[in-house]
C-alpha cells in the first residue's frame, strides 16, 4: 500500500520497472536502482534534469507508471574507476594516428594545391568551365575547413 511503479527507461529502449514510496528521494531511488553508480546516473522527468537529490518523488509529481528517462554518464567515480581506452583494434605503428579522416585535409589540400599550379602553369589547358570548378571548389573546402576547424 501507498507504492508507485516508476518506469526507467534506457538510451537503449530498455526499461525495468521500479517500485518506490512517494515520499521517497530522488536520492533514494538512485541508491536503491543504481548502488555505486549514482553520481554517474541523470535521471530525466518531463525534458527536466533531476539534480537535487533530496526532492521527493511526490514534490516533483512522479506518480504511479510514470516514465523516467536514464542516462549513464561517462564520468569516473570512485566506485567504478576508468579503463584505460585500449585503442583502436589491430596492429598500428606506434606514435602515427591513423583515423579514417587523418589524412583526409592534407590529402585535398595537395590535390588543390597541384590543381592551382597546374592551372597556374598550363594555363592552356584549362578553360573558363573549369577554372570556375577550380575556384568553386578551392571555395568550399576553404568554408569547410574553417567550419570544422574553427570551433
Amino acid at each position: 500500500p501507498g507504492l508507485i511503479k516508476i518506469r526507467l527507461k534506457f538510451l537503449n529502449d530498455t526499461e525495468e520497472v521500479a517500485v518506490a514510496r512517494p515520499e521517497d528521494t530522488v536520492g533514494i531511488l538512485k541508491s536503491k536502482y543504481f548502488p555505486g553508480q549514482e553520481s554517474q546516473m541523470k535521471l530525466i522527468y518531463r525534458g527536466q534534469l533531476l539534480q537535487d537529490q533530496a526532492r521527493t518523488l511526490r514534490s516533483l509529481r512522479i506518480t504511479d507508471n510514470c516514465v523516467i528517462h536514464c542516462h549513464r554518464s561517462r564520468g569516473a567515480t570512485a566506485a567504478t574507476p576508468a579503463l584505460p581506452d585500449p585503442g583502436p583494434a589491430g596492429p598500428t605503428t606506434p606514435g602515427l594516428p591513423m583515423g579514417g579522416g587523418t589524412l583526409m585535409v592534407p590529402t585535398v589540400m595537395v590535390v588543390l594545391a597541384l590543381g592551382w599550379y597546374f592551372r597556374i602553369n598550363y594555363r592552356q589547358l584549362f578553360t573558363a568551365p573549369a577554372t570556375v570548378s577550380l575556384i568553386g571548389v578551392t571555395v568550399l573546402v576553404t568554408f569547410l575547413a574553417f567550419g570544422v576547424y574553427g570551433q
